[in-house]
């Protein structure tokens, strides 16, 4: 399948994400609500991951590049996290070592499932 129609796709269900958060009665972000509307995609069959691969691919392999933004926009807030600085390097490290954990576990669990299922 063409890149353009695997752009036309992800376009898509990024813009049914956004209408139907448009709709919600409560804040929910978009993006999660597409990437919800993808996997359900994926999982039902109506999409094949080869329709997305290339499109997928790119978007992964150049993903630091869709970071840029944000991180230049920090200089504009640089007071703000210069006030508060501790409670953030708290919350970043408290985070960074639960997230660890979960990847550790998780990791643990799938392998030993996968044992458990090859016998």
């Amino acid at each position: 399948m063409n890149i353009i129609k695997q752009f036309g796709i992800i376009f898509s269900i990024c813009w049914l994400g956004t209408l139907i958060e448009h709709f919600l009665p409560f804040a929910f972000p978009s993006s999660v609500i597409a990437m919800l509307l993808l996997l359900l995609c994926l999982l039902t069959g109506i999409l094949k991951v080869d329709h997305i691969r290339e499109k997928s691919d790119f978007l992964l392999g150049n993903m630091a590049f869709f970071f840029i933004p944000a991180g230049v926009n920090v200089i504009n807030y640089l007071d703000i996290l210069k006030a508060s600085w501790l409670p953030l390097v708290v919350i970043c490290t408290l985070t960074t070592v639960i997230t660890f954990a979960a990847t550790a576990f998780s990791i643990r669990l799938t392998v030993r499932l996968l044992k458990k299922r090859q016998y």
